[in-house]
C-alpha cells in the first residue's frame, strides 16, 4: 500500500477491524493516530473499568495487565505490517505474534488512563518482522519490548 491509500484521519476502530482478525473482548487498539507506512505507527487503547479482566485483576485495585498490554503492543505492530502490504494480500494474510525480548514494565495501568501504543520496524526479513515499541500513559513509558511476528498466508495454517 502507498501512504495515499490510508486515510489516517479516518483510521478508527472500522478500519482497524478490517484489518485485524481481533475482536471484543480480545482487540486492544482503539484508534491509529500515526502511521508511516513500513516504518512506525502510533495508536492508543483506552482502558475502561467496565473491562472483564478487572473483576479478577485485582478486585479493589484494578490493574490492567502487562500481558495484554504485550497483546496490544502486538495488534499495533500488526496493523504497521498489515497497512506496508496491498489490501489483497492483508486480507488473506495473518499476522502472528512469535517472540518477546526486553520486556520493561515500568509504571501501572489503570483504567482511565490512555495506553498510547509506539511501534517501530527495525527488521523484515521475508515473512519474519522484528519491531521496537512502547506504551505510555501521559507521556511516561509504561513498558517497553522488542516484538517479534511472522506473517503467515491464512492458507498454510
Amino acid at each position: 500500500m502507498t501512504e495515499q491509500t490510508i486515510d489516517i484521519e479516518n483510521f478508527d476502530i472500522r478500519k482497524i477491524l478490517s484489518f485485524l482478525p481481533h475482536r471484543y473482548p480480545f482487540l486492544l487498539v482503539d484508534r491509529v493516530v500515526e502511521l508511516e507506512i513500513g516504518k512506525s505507527i502510533k495508536a492508543y487503547k483506552n482502558v475502561t473499568f467496565n473491562e472483564p479482566f478487572f473483576q479478577g485483576h485485582f478486585p479493589g485495585l484494578p490493574i490492567f495487565p502487562g500481558v495484554l498490554i504485550m497483546e496490544a503492543l502486538a495488534q499495533a505492530g500488526g496493523l504497521l505490517l498489515l497497512t506496508s502490504v496491498t489490501r489483497e494480500e492483508a486480507a488473506e494474510t495473518l499476522c502472528l505474534f512469535t517472540g518477546m525480548e526486553g520486556v520493561r514494565f515500568r509504571k501501572q495501568v489503570i483504567p482511565g488512563d490512555r495506553l498510547d501504543l509506539r511501534g517501530e520496524l527495525l527488521r523484515k526479513k521475508m515473512r519474519i518482522c522484528k519491531m521496537g515499541c512502547q506504551a505510555l500513559v501521559n507521556g511516561q513509558v509504561v513498558a517497553e519490548a522488542e516484538l517479534s511476528a511472522a506473517l503467515m498466508p491464512r492458507g498454510e495454517l
